[in-house]
């Protein structure tokens, strides 16, 4: 899918290409090799211990790494050739602020890539529906903006931007990388009442005989949606 969005935003030598929540730099690194040296490639991150992380990473390459928000880019009005955003919207309690802050960035004509997950379309199997069902709705409530892969396109509208391109993804996980968040969001359900103890046991001892069996499928729906600032 990054793939799909670099291809998609159509980045040219002498671009100035941001991405915004560049965690340790390996998109702003690619973006870099696109743009050239009359380019600039800026990742803009909040946490300052991963735009340190970020900067080691790409020492030798021309990335640039800041600290800011995507409440408050800080870049000045109408600056930005093409901007991409991943997997950020899922954690924002104002989507509409951060897309119109995008929005000011870019310059007419600029083209954005905005990459999140949709949680609702998890699929994790084998394990009693309701008990998993039960599990999802807990996460769902405990974070501001699980389904924003669904609300990409309506917020770059409502912006403002015109939609070019639509794509999707199931990104599918083996069982060493979910279940330390699974077993996590099962303690955290019993704690507060959503499921028993007694269903989280069963829940992972069904697991457990799945993955044995090589019965199991851990997924959740990627979406990415390309415009472009009139």
């Amino acid at each position: 899918m990054r793939a799909w969005a670099r291809a998609a935003l159509r980045v040219r030598p002498g671009d100035t290409a941001l991405d915004i929540g560049s965690g340790t730099g390996s998109e702003v690194v690619e973006l870099a090799g696109l743009v050239g040296a009359d380019g600039r490639a800026i990742g803009v991150d909040p946490n300052p211990s991963m735009v340190a992380l970020a900067r080691e990473r790409a020492a030798g390459s021309r990335a640039e790494f800041v600290e800011g928000s995507v409440y408050d880019l800080p870049l000045p009005d109408a600056t930005v050739d093409v901007a991409r955003c991943e997997r950020v919207y899922q954690h924002l309690d104002d989507p509409a602020k951060a897309t119109a802050e995008i929005a000011r960035v870019l310059r007419p004509g600029g083209r954005v890539v905005l990459i999140d997950s949709d949680w609702s379309t998890a699929i994790f199997h084998p394990g009693d529906p309701e008990v998993i069902d039960a599990l999802r709705r807990y996460a769902d409530a405990d974070s501001p903006n699980r389904n924003s892969g669904r609300q990409l396109r309506g917020l770059l509208v409502a912006a403002g931007f015109e939609i070019d391109d639509i794509g999707s993804e199931a990104v599918v996980w083996e069982p060493a990388a979910v279940l330390p968040m699974y077993t996590a969001i099962a303690e955290r359900g019993v704690a507060a009442g959503v499921i028993t103890a007694e269903q989280r046991a069963e829940l992972f001892a069904e697991l457990d005989r799945g993955i044995e069996a090589g019965n199991y499928h851990f997924s959740v729906t990627m979406f990415a949606v390309v415009a472009h600032r009139p």
